[in-house]
């Protein structure tokens, strides 16, 4: 059954664009409160914890989605700006139907979003999206008076996540002597990040903590860490962290500058683990991983899988390997004895913890590690264009495949949340890489149009 609403990662798009309107979030909550009250049945009322970036519209959509849940009968808990994983701890903590997260992540202001958590703070299952979507189709009521979905305000939030995070660090150990540049994206992490790194004794450096509503991610943060790698090295720090506007990407730099993708991260945890005998399994990438990761953990005798692009997707093989490290080279990184989603704090700590236990820098860590050249190119699509069913395209495809055979890789797929076709060419050549980067991209464009 195909999806009407639902993406990769929740409902997402322009703000005052439906489906990100007032009155569709309402529904959705209604939506989603009366699929969740089924479920979960016995006359007990079901409740949901919501929580939000830093974004001007998360304020009109929080208060719609209240509505909708309260109509149907479901209890709210609002935090106020929390990171997605936040949300995702707390939804587990307080044992709770479900979390909702009004959340772009990484896209600019004008964007925004609404993704759910299921119990036990995993991503909603597949299932029950559609379930949410059957349930849309039908009228808004509402409850009887009495029955009516009550709201609270959980004021210590950020505190309980600090702790979490706090607690995925090793106990015997803290971040005494480090200099740490935080980057928050003046998004949801802002009020935490800087004091996980302080309370574990770092020397921080906060950046991207000045949220206003209309500047997440601009400029700042996972999606654009050259400020963060600028600053590290005006402050002659040890390190930089940069996170995305929900807290859920990470991107890493040492003192020299030098900057370290999810791969890269990936690689140094899983070889880490390995050396210390913990790592259970192998590690998961996606579609988009780099093809350098996956030879050297080869040469590691490191079992590596690919799952589609999307962190849920990545959960999934995770989750049918009993694996417990994966994530995407955009920074999505999940350490599944750490916690049950991606989380860029989290994620953070243990490839410091990682430096610290070994006495080893990340240069050091990455120095087998051959990152390949790779260029990805977003091309413009109209809704609904399958790019399979283009005969130039797949000519094109081809003829790049026979010429990159054994020295690189192609992938074109659509966005899951932009109508966009992503051209994805990684070579061992750069020239090489480019040329037909630009070549898959011209093609695309025009059969798209």
């Amino acid at each position: 059954m195909s999806r009407k609403y639902f993406g990769t990662d929740g409902v997402r798009g322009r703000v005052g664009d439906y489906p990100i309107t007032p009155d569709f979030a309402m529904r959705l909550g209604y939506a989603a409160g009366k699929v969740l009250s089924a479920r979960r049945g016995g006359g007990i009322h079901a409740a949901v914890l919501i929580g939000k970036d830093t974004r001007i519209s998360g304020y009109m959509l929080e208060s719609a989605l209240q509505a909708g849940l309260s109509a149907a009968g479901v209890d709210v808990h609002l935090t106020g700006p929390l990171t997605t994983p936040g949300v995702a701890y707390l939804t587990r903590a307080l044992r709770l139907s479900a979390g909702v997260v009004i959340s772009a992540s990484h896209n600019p202001f004008e964007d925004n979003g609404i993704k759910f958590f299921g119990e036990g703070g995993l991503k909603l299952d597949d299932a029950v999206e559609l379930e949410i979507e059957a349930e849309l189709d039908r009228p808004l009521n509402c409850v009887a008076a009495d029955q009516l979905g009550k709201a609270w305000r959980v004021v210590d939030a950020a505190g309980r996540y600090i702790e979490f995070c706090k607690s995925t660090f090793p106990n015997e150990y803290d971040l005494r002597g480090v200099r740490i540049v935080v980057d928050c994206a003046h998004g949801a992490g802002y009020q935490i990040a800087p004091h996980v790194f302080d309370e574990l004794g770092a020397d921080v450096i906060a950046m991207g903590n000045q949220p206003n509503g209309l500047n997440i991610n601009e400029g700042v943060g996972a999606t654009e860490p050259e400020a963060m790698r600028q600053r590290v090295l005006a402050e002659k720090a040890d390190f930089g962290i940069a996170l995305d506007g929900d807290g859920d990407r990470l991107m890493m730099a040492d003192s020299e500058g030098r900057l370290y993708d999810g791969d890269q991260l990936l690689y140094v945890m899983a070889r880490f683990r390995q050396e210390q005998q913990l790592l259970q399994g192998g590690a998961v990438g996606t579609l988009m991983s780099n093809l350098g990761l996956e030879h050297a953990l080869a040469r590691l005798d490191i079992p590596f899988a690919r799952a589609k692009v999307g962190d849920r997707y990545v959960l999934e093989v995770l989750k049918e390997k009993g694996w417990q490290l994966g994530g995407e080279n955009s920074g999505h990184l999940l350490c599944l004895d750490k916690h049950s989603t991606g989380d860029g704090i989290v994620s953070a700590l243990q490839v410091l913890a990682a430096v610290r236990l070994s006495g080893r820098s990340l240069a050091e860590f990455c120095a087998d590690l051959t990152i390949y050249p790779q260029i990805l190119r977003n091309v413009k699509i109209q809704k609904g264009f399958d790019f399979r069913d283009s005969l130039t395209i797949q000519a094109a495809l081809v003829e790049a495949e026979c010429e990159l055979s054994g020295r690189g890789r192609v992938l074109l797929r659509p966005s899951g949340t932009e109508p966009v076709l992503r051209v994805m060419v990684e070579a061992d050549d750069m020239a090489l890489t480019e040329r037909w980067a630009e070549r898959l991209s011209e093609v695309v464009a025009q059969a798209a149009l």
